[in-house]
């Protein structure tokens, strides 16, 4: 283990970028995965990070010890003190331990074919999280995010996403449209506006599911490349439901569908 308490440090300072920048991260080409179930989940899918930081009081925690004794022995181990890892923490309580590796590429490419959810603007990096969760568990692999889409890799969105990332095929500044315009099998936009309910619409063929940014909605260009438009009714007096809610109901009735 290498330890390091200060500031001046550059290797501390090129985490510190690390963990604030999204332009250093694309830069780099590598992600910072924070807490034990980050690393744990992608261990599943990759095989143990190449580096781990941890906090001096962190390394001494029961889980975090046990891992830095067994598997994250074979890694590289930087341990910062609490001080110093509580600047590079994305969190008000931090967790204590971060791995820092290299982005996953998607293990596969583009296909016009296979069900396929697509983010339009979605700017909430929680929300986008949240949505690459309910993908996952739909078993929506392929993900196409716009280019003013949240970054699917910054730190908030891989927490929010809860390990989700590692079975995801995640295309970043995609052409939704270009996508859409090939797409082979049923484009699929929710908007406020559309006579079709989800309930009373076919999903049981593939789908290019398209979800809109949190104020505008999908883009025109995006909503006219799909071949569907549907609503989901609510009853309600409320006018809209939070995107992450709409993307996991819309997911969830296509798995219904399908069953």
């Amino acid at each position: 283990m290498r330890q390091i308490a200060s500031r001046e440090n550059p290797h501390f300072k090129a985490l510190r970028k690390l963990c604030q920048s999204g332009r250093e991260r694309r830069k780099t080409g590598q992600v910072v995965l924070d807490g034990m179930h980050l690393i744990e989940a992608y261990a599943i899918h990759y095989g143990q990070p190449a580096e781990i930081v941890v906090s001096e009081s962190g390394a001494l925690h029961g889980e975090i010890a046990d891992y830095l004794a067994d598997d994250g022995a074979r890694c590289t181990t930087i341990v910062l003190a609490d001080a110093l890892f509580a600047d590079l923490a994305t969190v008000e309580t931090p967790s204590g331990i971060m791995a820092i590796v290299s982005q996953p590429r998607p293990a596969h490419g583009l296909n016009q074919e296979i069900d396929a959810l697509l983010l339009d603007g979605v700017q909430d990096p929680g929300n986008v999280g949240s949505i690459l969760r309910s993908a996952a568990a739909a078993g929506f692999r392929q993900i196409l995010l716009s280019t003013d889409s949240a970054q699917a890799w910054s730190p908030k969105t891989l927490r929010a996403a809860m390990g989700a990332h590692f079975q995801l095929d995640i295309h970043e500044s995609a052409d939704l449209p270009g996508f859409l315009g090939g797409y082979q099998g049923q484009g699929v936009a929710t908007t406020l506006d559309a006579t079709t309910s989800l309930y009373a619409a076919n999903l049981k063929g593939p789908l290019a599911w398209v979800f809109g940014s949190e104020g505008q909605g999908v883009r025109p260009e995006v909503a006219a490349a799909s071949r569907l438009k549907v609503r989901i009714p609510m009853p309600g007096a409320t006018e809209s439901l939070n995107v992450a809610a709409a993307a996991a109901v819309c997911l969830f009735e296509t798995v219904r569908q399908r069953q």
